[in-house]
């Protein structure tokens, strides 16, 4: 189970840690991701980060303001989210992949998902 939390209301320009915490499951060995889904959208991939930590993609309209990571100690995974824009409001879903296959962007190649946090940021 992927429990997601962090969520919430924050102005242009601010930031925001999303925190995903697994159980129940070998989830250190899963590849790991982050989706959002703003209204009237399709869920689209944000981030991923590969079972040890050291392989990580973006979206390119985030690359250089969020930044993801997990700490495998504690099963979790985190998105800070600096710089934040009207444009990344949306609710954010994590995900896992648990064949551990990097650089894997599309939701349907996900087998784990949280239920999501809702990510608002006013102008």
């Amino acid at each position: 189970q992927l429990q997601a939390s962090g969520g919430g209301l924050v102005q242009a320009g601010g930031s925001l840690r999303l925190s995903c915490a697994a159980s129940g499951g070998a989830s250190n060995s899963y590849l790991m991701g982050w989706f959002r889904q703003a209204p009237g959208k399709e869920r689209e991939f944000v981030a991923a980060i590969s079972r040890g930590g050291g392989i990580t993609n973006y979206l390119d309209s985030v690359e250089g303001r969020f930044t993801i990571s997990r700490d495998n100690a504690k099963n979790t995974v985190y998105l800070q989210m600096n710089s934040l824009k009207p444009g990344d409001t949306a609710v954010y879903y994590c995900a896992a992949d648990r064949f551990g296959r990097n650089g894997v962007t599309s939701p349907h190649e996900y087998d784990y998902w949280g239920q999501g946090t809702l990510v608002t940021v006013s102008s």
